[in-house]
């Protein structure tokens, strides 16, 4: 499944980035991220933490991501998931474990819906 994401993914450029309850990446060819989960933003020297549950507005790092290529896609075995970006910027969301926590951790979507969903006790689904 993870060669899978990495291929419907990777070579994409990010389009938007809008928060709010939620962080969603729309990238090129109608794709889109959506993380619902606790995640990190890492670059070159500095790691910020975002917490969408709490609201978040995308600030500078966030932003930046904007005309971004997506070079790398991995999944652990738990469900969690890391997008590496050709600025040297990563997405890490860890896997939702917790039983007050979202529904979903994170989910790629397509024109037509869904592709790929990490669901709770850490699988991924399509």
């Amino acid at each position: 499944m993870a060669g899978q994401i990495e291929t419907v993914l990777c070579g994409h450029l990010v389009e938007s980035v809008d928060g709010g309850h939620r962080l969603r990446v729309g990238l090129t060819g109608g794709l889109a991220v959506t993380v619902e989960n606790d995640f990190r933003l890492t670059s070159p020297g500095d790691v910020r933490h975002f917490y969408p549950g709490l609201t978040m507005a995308p600030e500078d790092g966030l932003r930046a991501l904007v005309g971004a290529r997506v070079t790398a896609v991995r999944v652990s075995t738990g469900g969690g998931l890391e997008l590496d970006f050709d600025t040297g910027r990563t997405i890490a969301v860890p896997p939702e474990l917790g039983p007050d926590g979202p529904a979903e951790a994170w989910r790629v979507s397509g024109p037509d819906g869904p592709l790929f969903t990490s669901v709770p006790g850490g699988y991924l689904t399509d």
